[in-house]
């Protein structure tokens, strides 16, 4: 695998790596969502869930879905991400079994 390849990689290992970032992806897979129901989820301002959702946008993770009015629903465009929160999961609990057993 080439550099430029892994550069991709971390970009979107970035954009993953925020706890407000994973709870929107978490949402999204749901179905696609208005920024609302992301600031009520989150419990963030507009502006901070723009940020998160340009930074998912901009690796790939997110889009536009549609508009109602001036109301924007995005979607997630990486359906495969639940496999990898359920990979992640699963080393969440070993950590927490092996830290138990300390």
């Amino acid at each position: 695998m080439d550099c430029k390849s892994y550069e991709v990689r971390a970009k979107i290992f970035k954009a993953l790596g925020h706890p407000s970032r994973l709870k929107i992806v978490d949402a999204l897979q749901e179905g696609p969502k208005h920024v609302a129901d992301l600031v009520k989820l989150v419990g963030s301002e507009y502006s901070t869930i723009s940020r998160h959702i340009s930074q998912l946008k901009e690796a790939g993770i997110v889009s536009e879905d549609h508009k109602e009015g001036s109301m924007v629903f995005y979607r997630l465009d990486v359906t495969c991400i639940a496999g990898f929160f359920s990979c992640v999961t699963q080393v969440v609990e070993q950590r927490r079994a092996a830290l138990s057993f300390s």
